[in-house]
């Protein structure tokens, strides 16, 4: 068990890289997916090929966490590499009122990119705000397909809100077109990538597969299932789970025919945890908890001849380490207002040894949930009000408490979250007028 005194720091900034260009990035995020759910992290009853070899060409992060284990909050943290209890639109688990988004000043990950030379793409969900004011465009993208909601049907595009409008849009336009969604999204991003350019790409290729409603290629329009809870089964998870490996496999088929693969950093994770017909692994809860199948997710990275192939990387990270990777990789650097709480994560995708950090969540809308990573330790303070330490090199699935063994840890792990908490925007109650679904 490393020493709380001697926690190490993983470096804030180090530009770009000796002997590289800057590179393509390609983020890839699915939609509450399981840590479990790909066949290389343990599903059984289907297979993620695609996923399977992307990982076997790059590293496989075990240790990697959403920010959140609910979708906006993570989205703010992809989007700022900042907690999102620091934005106000990062209270929201999720964001359920249409006069509250993700502003765009400061500046947020797609301007810092565009700014240093980046041609930069939206394709699929946003989440952020559904008011002009906070879409894509204003927060530097140049291009955005997709939909500005918390989810859609993926035959009719109409949301799960309101279960009347479709927030689906090809810029700030309207879309009315045929298509399963993810196969849509898919076609947009593989246009994208073959583009004739001169400058470097970021692609943020965001996914609502897996996330209900529970629809498979082919399957019509179903308002009754626009509500999580309602219809599906494990075998229509398993067809939208593999609609989208076999997608993700046409948008990196484009990177190889167009050259661009080693030319190319490729992330692939999650959102949060997963929800109904997920399987989380060795993991307990799920979505909507600071257990660790709430927040520890599937994550892969690529860059041949950067990324050593078939490796693990051990490395404690979160979602808001992506948007300070991206930076430090296009020699970008946060507004001096908003300084990343994320670091730049090459060193340990290229093998460096795993260095101790500390992690910090807060849940606080439907239930009051708080965790701290410090090292190997995890303090939780779990939704019936318990406190719990547990040991996670030893412990993964937080099954023994620790904190009558090691009261002094606990005590620490207590004053460091207070420490943080002091640093954050306060909770807001959940308005009990405004939507309860839990997107």
């Amino acid at each position: 068990m490393r020493n709380l005194a001697a926690v190490a720091t993983l470096p804030r900034h180090v530009g770009q890289y000796a002997g590289y260009h800057a590179p393509n990035i390609l983020f890839i995020v699915a939609d509450d997916l399981g840590y479990a759910d790909l066949s290389i992290t343990g599903r059984r009853d289907y297979r993620t090929p695609v996923l399977d070899q992307l990982a076997r060409g790059g590293t496989l992060l075990t240790q990697a966490y959403s920010s959140a284990p609910v979708c906006t909050p993570t989205r703010v943290a992809f989007m700022t590499g900042r907690y999102p209890a620091r934005y106000a639109a990062g209270l929201y688990e999720p964001l359920t009122t249409q006069s509250v988004g993700l502003e765009p000043r400061p500046a947020t990950l797609a301007r810092l990119l565009r700014n240093a030379g980046y041609e930069t793409a939206l394709v699929g969900k946003w989440h952020l705000g559904l008011l002009p004011q906070f879409h894509p465009l204003r927060h530097g993208f140049d291009e955005f397909y997709g939909f500005l909601g918390p989810g859609a049907d993926y035959a009719s595009h109409l949301d799960v809100a309101t279960r009347t409008v479709s927030y689906f849009q090809d810029g700030e336009s309207p879309v009315h077109v045929e298509g399963y969604l993810t196969d849509l999204f898919t076609e947009r991003a593989v246009r994208i990538v073959g583009r004739p350019r001169r400058k470097p790409f970021f692609l943020s290729l965001q996914y609502n597969a897996p996330h209900w409603p529970w629809q498979g290629p082919g399957d019509p329009p179903n308002l009754d299932s626009l509500r999580g809870t309602v219809g599906g089964s494990p075998e229509t998870y398993a067809r939208m789970v593999q609609s989208m490996d076999e997608g993700i496999g046409r948008v990196l088929d484009g990177l190889h025919r167009h050259r661009l693969e080693r030319d190319t950093l490729v992330v692939f994770t999650s959102d949060n945890g997963g929800a109904r017909f997920s399987h989380m692994g060795p993991f307990s809860g799920g979505k909507m908890s600071l257990w660790e199948g709430g927040i520890r997710v599937a994550a892969i990275a690529r860059w041949p001849g950067v990324i050593p192939t078939g490796s693990r990387c051990e490395q404690a990270c979160a979602t808001f380490d992506l948007a300070a990777t991206a930076a430090a990789l296009a020699g970008a650097r946060a507004d001096a207002v908003a300084p990343f709480d994320g670091t730049d994560l090459m060193s340990a995708l290229r093998g460096g040894l795993p260095l101790a950090r500390d992690l910090y969540w807060r849940l606080a809308q439907r239930s009051k949930q708080k965790a701290l990573r410090s090292g190997d330790w995890k303090y939780l303070a779990s939704a019936d009000g318990d406190e719990h330490l547990f040991d996670l090199a030893a412990d993964p699935g937080e099954k023994h408490d620790r904190k009558a063994e090691r009261p002094e840890v606990l005590a620490e792990l207590q004053r460091k979250y207070t420490e943080w908490e002091g640093e954050m925007l306060s909770p807001i109650p959940l308005d009990a007028s405004g939507p309860q679904s839990r997107h």
